[in-house]
């Protein structure tokens, strides 16, 4: 590998491993509770602990790799997710492990992921810079990178998990996030994500986070993206949690059709992510970004609510995958187009805590919708909102904006 492409194949193999090992924890963390202690609600709370430290520090963590640097916090992360993992399994081994150390160990796993997750988004601007690649082909390929660990990590943990238990799962995890420190270190040069000294170096956490929130209000594209995907996460949640699977309850396709249609909307989002990378840069963004939105919002809803043959529907899936493949892609380069490198941290963990913030109650919302109005009602709603959301605040003036760099 040349010298200049070492960099940006560093920060893309870290956050690979990195998201696989989160996405088979996701898989093996519930499963060994479930199987230890035989209670949902237990294994309901292991799951917030992790999920709700996660987003949380994600969201505060932004001055801290500013002002530390990307590339330490990245390493830091990973050792600190290891060794948590590490732990669980060895002190369940010697059976000492109870409740309380259970729950204190899943929650650093969660609070170390969020500022590691955000270090290594932080670092791909610099990286693709360093290689010579065009942003929205970096952007393209960070969307493939994650679309894969999606995909195959739960795959991976799944079956691993279903030969073998859950203890190996988390072995595997506790791997995956020792990898990926090993790969920062091995791969990324010391001063990677390290920036001049500025005015702002001796100022307090508050001050610096004050800053980022002050960009981002300055800014009415970013916060608009915000805002709006905000909106189709909270939707994006209730599909998988709660719509899709009373739907095939109900219909009678049961699971396996469900499974086929998420696997198709994954490989083509694949595909589409990879097209991104090779020609996004060449396209106007605004046009493809709503178009693309067009094809993964509604149709989804849209044909659940009907009586479609499979075929039609594994069509539709497979259409809004490869529409959602573009989506991140350009938000990314947007956002890192638009943001001064020495307020990356500060401004993505803000923006990206606005857009998460539906995703805890889609499911929640969701449920209480299904059994108050009947699922079609709420499916047919739901893609009127997503339509809604993802097409007519497309007129607003700040969206011309998004194919200009600032």
């Amino acid at each position: 590998m040349t010298r200049p492409l070492r960099p940006i194949a560093g920060v893309l193999a870290a956050i690979a491993v990195a998201l696989t090992g989160t996405r088979v924890s996701a898989i093996a963390l519930p499963w060994f509770v479930l199987t230890t202690s035989g209670s949902a609600a237990l294994t309901g709370l292991v799951a917030f602990a992790e999920l709700a430290p996660y987003v949380l520090v994600k969201a505060l963590a932004g001055p801290l790799v500013d002002r530390a640097g990307p590339r330490r916090v990245s390493w830091l992360a990973d050792v600190s997710s290891a060794a948590a993992a590490a732990a669980v399994i060895a002190l369940h081994t010697l059976d000492m492990l109870p409740l309380g150390a259970l729950l204190a160990l899943v929650a650093l796993i969660g609070a170390a992921r969020g500022p590691g997750d955000l270090a290594k988004e932080v670092m791909l601007p610099e990286a693709a810079e360093r290689a010579r690649v065009p942003l929205e082909r970096a952007a393209g390929l960070m969307g493939v990178t994650e679309r894969l660990a999606q995909t195959v990590g739960p795959v991976a943990g799944g079956a691993l998990v279903a030969v073998t238990g859950p203890l190996p799962g988390l072995g595997l995890s506790a791997a995956c996030f020792a990898l990926g420190s090993v790969i920062v270190a091995w791969t990324l040069p010391r001063d990677m994500g390290r920036r001049p000294a500025v005015h702002d170096e001796q100022e307090g956490y508050w001050r610096r986070f004050g800053q980022g929130l002050a960009f981002l209000r300055g800014e009415p594209l970013l916060l608009t993206v915000a805002v709006m995907v905000a909106v189709t996460n909270l939707l994006d949640a209730a599909f998988p949690q709660v719509l899709a699977p009373v739907w095939a309850k109900e219909s009678g396709y049961g699971p396996a059709v469900l499974g086929l249609n998420s696997s198709v909307m994954g490989l083509t989002a694949v595909a589409g992510s990879l097209v991104a990378a090779a020609v996004a840069h060449r396209m106007r963004r605004r046009p493809v970004f709503f178009a693309a939105f067009l094809l993964c919002g509604a149709p989804r809803f849209l044909i659940l609510a009907v009586d479609a043959p499979v075929w039609v529907m594994v069509v539709v899936f497979a259409l809004s995958g490869f529409g959602a493949g573009f989506v991140n892609p350009i938000l990314a380069a947007v956002s890192y187009e638009r943001v001064p490198r020495e307020l990356l941290g500060r401004v993505n963990s803000l923006q990206q805590a606005m857009s998460w913030g539906g995703i805890p109650l889609g499911g929640l919302l969701g449920g209480v919708a299904v059994a108050a109005a009947g699922l079609g009602p709420v499916l047919m709603a739901c893609a009127g909102l997503y339509a809604l959301t993802t097409n007519l605040t497309g007129l607003r003036p700040e969206w011309r904006q998004m194919d200009r760099a600032r």
